[in-house]
């Protein structure tokens, strides 16, 4: 079974569609805000078409959502999926994960939540940083950024046989691995 992770694709729709095919074979896919909208305090990506972003997730099935800072009742109503979540537990592969965008609250405070939930992992976005560590016996994900990294390569995540793995979009090859 695959889990697959996405986060801050700003509008990006290459990018989402790269994405996408590389996580073909997940069963679900988990998209952690901010989808359409770019930001105030981002430049315009290059592939910035929400548009057509938006008529290339509506009615996906496979894909649920956490509502990020970007993200707007307006977005909902034409993507015509639920962003209302601001965080989610779901348990996949008999591990539970704990999902966030990451804006209201410190990387200790999201530990603590996923720890009363009794989730082993943690996944949020956010920063567009990649993040995969063990802190204070959780498991801390942040897949970076599809469409706007500030660390330098786009990304992805997912989790598969009891592992989770980064991966650069754009060269296709794995960055970090973390067995869970």
């Amino acid at each position: 079974m695959k889990l697959g992770f996405i986060s801050d694709t700003h509008g990006g729709y290459e990018n989402v569609v790269q994405a996408l095919k590389l996580l073909n074979d997940s069963d679900q896919i988990c998209h952690l805000g901010d989808v359409l909208y770019h930001g105030p305090r981002n430049d315009i990506p290059q592939t910035y078409n929400p548009k057509k972003l938006t008529e290339l997730l509506k009615g996906r099935t496979d894909i649920m959502y956490v509502r990020g800072n970007c993200d707007a009742d307006v977005d909902e109503a034409v993507l015509e999926q639920d962003l209302s979540y601001k965080s989610r537990v779901i348990t996949f592969d008999n591990y539970r994960f704990y999902l966030v965008h990451g804006y209201e609250e410190t990387e200790e405070e999201r530990i603590q939540k996923a720890k009363e939930f009794g989730c082993q992992v943690v996944v949020s976005g956010h920063t567009h940083v990649k993040v995969l560590k063990e802190q204070d016996g959780i498991i801390v994900l942040n897949p970076g950024s599809t469409t706007i990294p500030k660390d330098g390569t786009k990304s992805f995540a997912f989790y598969e046989n009891g592992q989770i793995e980064i991966w650069d979009l754009d060269r296709q090859s794995l960055i970090v691995t973390l067995k869970l």
